[in-house]
């Protein structure tokens, strides 16, 4: 294995193994990308302070995330296509979780079924779903989530529509995929990940195709996925949800106030402050910058994590600081899964870990319960001085 110090590294390895479809389709946000590119950038506006002569001996990264015991406060996010990025990802993903102490949440749209992740796992992880029209694959889908023993699901509110997303139109990418003919020569040249998946028999969308009504193969699937994302959804909706799932419920998708006390009066258990990525509104608030007016809101009623940006441990460490009881990576284990496997999602795992507890230490904290905003420097226009 090379010498692996950073995210970016397995970045790097993750462009030159992986087709450029599917790199693009993680990489990449809508419209203009401001939005995806601020997600990082604004973290960087957050100074850490450094404190010295303070005792940093008995470290600890643990915690709990919606009382679940975590190794550090993260979970693996739900990618869409996970199993595309390399064979059988998800259930990569799920194993280098688990053996590490943190949740893996499952996405709807994934390449290996429920089934199969509960099959290749010992521990409960997390199911996301999307707010679909059909009742009856609604239900059956957190039915089958119950029987995997799923430990918490997780409801995608911000996914009514697509938001366009310009790399993706240009590479043919849809579902299922409609590969370019220039896509198709850069997929002959991925040799290693190509025989990989010549190797599964998971190529498709193992939760949708054989359980959705009519969706028997990959051709049924591009008309379902297009006429099944509601975009009548409301609070309502939600609540009818909510009685289908009597667990530990997550509402991700939250970038607004307001939206975070609808969240709340619908016995959600967690919000995720995410703007999906940057891959939906483009022009939106970073997550990071929206954070500390939803923490105002809603205050210690509801637990409240942050998803999108995250490519560091001390991305991490800001986030908890600005008051985030725990975090999500998604494209951070996606360039650890593309470029070497489970090895490559354990080594994104133990590289932000070190990030996150050296920098703790030096701002002279110990364990991750101590963690408060005193240990930032925050510029005084950082939640911005609109006119409204």
């Amino acid at each position: 294995m090379p010498v692996i110090t950073n995210v970016e590294d397995l970045k790097r390895i993750y462009k030159r193994r992986v087709p450029k479809m599917f790199y693009d389709y993680a990489e990449s946000g809508s419209y203009t990308e401001q939005t995806f590119r601020e997600n990082i950038s604004d973290f960087d506006q957050l100074r850490l302070r450094q404190r010295v002569a303070i005792d940093m001996t008995g470290r600890s990264t643990a915690s709990q995330m919606i009382g679940q015991d975590v190794s550090l406060p993260v979970a693996l996010a739900p990618v869409g296509l996970t199993g595309m990025q390399s064979a059988d990802g998800e259930i990569k993903a799920a194993r280098a979780a688990e053996k590490f102490g943190v949740p893996f949440t499952l996405s709807t749209m994934s390449i290996c079924s429920i089934e199969d992740v509960a099959e290749n796992t010992d521990k409960p992880f997390w199911m996301q779903v999307y707010t679909l029209k059909d009742d009856d694959f609604m239900r059956r889908l957190f039915d089958r989530a119950k029987d995997a023993k799923c430990s918490a699901a997780v409801i995608t509110v911000d996914l009514q529509m697509l938001g366009q997303r310009h790399k993706d139109l240009k590479n043919g990418l849809s579902a299922p995929p409609k590969p370019t003919f220039k896509n198709m020569v850069n997929l002959a040249t991925k040799v290693p990940w190509g025989l990989e998946m010549l190797g599964t028999k998971r190529r498709f969308f193992g939760n949708i195709v054989g359980h959705a009504k009519g969706v028997k193969d990959p051709s049924s699937l591009f008309e379902w996925t297009h006429t099944q994302f509601d975009q009548a959804l409301n609070w309502d909706r939600i609540r009818e949800f909510r009685k289908m799932w009597d667990g530990p419920l997550i509402i991700k998708g939250i970038i607004d106030p307001r939206d975070a006390k609808e969240a709340l009066n619908v016995g959600a258990d967690a919000i995720i402050v995410s703007n999906h990525g940057g891959r939906q509104l483009d022009g939106a608030l970073s997550s990071i910058r929206a954070l500390p007016a939803i923490l105002d809101a809603v205050g210690d009623k509801i637990e409240v994590h942050l998803d999108s940006g995250i490519r560091s441990g001390q991305d991490i460490l800001k986030a908890v600081a600005m008051g985030a009881k725990g975090t999500y990576i998604g494209r951070a284990f996606i360039y650890g899964l593309g470029a070497m496997g489970e090895a490559g999602v354990t080594k994104s795992l133990e590289v932000m870990q070190k990030e996150f507890e050296v920098s703790m230490a030096l701002c002279g904290r110990t364990s991750v319960e101590t963690i408060d905003r005193d240990i930032l420097m925050i510029p005084d226009d950082f939640e911005g001085n609109w006119a409204s």
